[in-house]
Parts: C-alpha cells; structure tokens; sequence
C-alpha cells in the first residue's frame, strides 16, 4: 500500500478564491511547496468537475490530486487517490475497486469513524471539525484536541486535522497527534496565497 507523504492538504472550493480562478490559487500555493489537493467541487456537473481535474493535472503535474467522492473519475483520469465522506460509497467497496497504487482518504467526525476508517483500508483520515469553523458546523460542534488526541492513540493510519485550521493552531494539533492538517479557506481566501502556504508548511515543519 503507498505511503502518505504530505502533510499539508488542501481541500477546494472555487466559491472561497476571492474571484481568483482555481487552477491559478492551487498553482500560487504548489509554488510556494503544496503536494497535495483535494478537489471537492461538489455542485459541479460531471462534465465541469473532469474539465477542472484536467486543467489542474495539466498544469500542475506534480501536484498529487484527489477527487472527492468520484471513484470513477478518480480512476479514469490515474489521480493520486479519491476521498470519501461518511456518506459515499462504503469504503471497503471502493478499496476493492481502487488500484493498489491509489490512495483511499476519508473524513471522519468521531474516534470511531477514524477506527471503522482504518479497518475498512483507507490510507489516511481527514478528522474534524477540531475548532469552530461556518464551513463544518453543519457536523456538529467542534471536536477539540482531546478528541483528536485519542483518535491518534487509537488509529495508526495518519490523522489529518481539519476545521478552524490556521497556522499558529497547528502546533497545537500536530501536538496533539495529528499527521497533518486540512485547509480550505486559509490558503484559498489568502490575499497572498504563498506567504499563506509557506506558513503552514514551515508551523508542520517546527513539530515535525
């Protein structure tokens, strides 16, 4: 099974750029030393979301790229991996269908969402919201480091914080045992993108 090798993943949604074109934010925050992406446009049609994976493959080559939900996409285009919410396709499934060089991501809202997770063969958890943020209070209040704390004594796949994520929060979560952190609106809504990134990078680089 391949490893994960990033810790900064960043989480999209073209509503939060500032009017500034997707492809063009990503690139800005792959400069400044972004591996990965998740691509989550999720009201996109079909159509438009593979026109988007396109452009971000063609252009950033190097970027490891994630499509969220979209196995077949996922697939058919040979992207790094897909990720899953609670409520897609179930996991063991789409590890049964995903080539072994391919990685399985899923996001989480509990310790045993993050257990059920590792057991069904995903390579990494996305687990959240950590801190209060409008983007995720829709699953509930937010966990806190306690949670994030036990979910990492409990899984040995790597935990990726997300939720009110910004740079001086995570000493705090990597402290607590997070692998690594998810962003949306930090880097995607920073006026300067890649002094955005470099501070997330060079915070995970301190407690590494």
């Amino acid at each position: 099974m391949p490893s994960v090798d990033f810790r900064l993943y960043v989480v999209t949604d073209r509503h939060q750029t500032a009017g500034r074109p997707l492809a063009s934010v990503v690139g800005r925050a792959a400069s400044a030393g972004l591996r990965a992406v998740q691509l989550r446009e999720r009201d996109l049609p079909i159509r438009e979301l593979l026109s988007l994976a396109l452009e971000l493959q063609c252009a950033l080559p190097d970027i490891q790229l994630f499509i969220n939900d979209r196995l077949d996409l996922a697939v058919a285009l040979g992207c790094r991996g897909v990720h899953l919410r609670e409520s897609s396709l179930p996991a063991p499934v789409v590890r049964t269908l995903l080539p072994p060089s391919q990685l399985l991501g899923l996001s989480v809202h509990s310790i045993q969402g993050a257990v059920e997770a590792e057991r069904h063969g995903a390579d990494f958890v996305v687990l959240g919201p950590i801190y209060d943020t409008p983007s995720k209070r829709e699953y509930g209040a937010p966990l806190g480091l306690q949670v994030l704390e036990q979910a990492a004594c409990t899984v040995n796949i790597p935990i990726f914080a997300i939720g009110g994520m910004t740079a001086a929060r995570t000493r705090e979560v990597r402290q607590a045992g997070a692998f690594g952190v998810a962003v949306l609106s930090s880097i995607l809504s920073a006026s300067n993108i890649e002094t955005a990134t470099e501070k997330f990078l060079a915070a995970i680089e301190r407690e590494s």
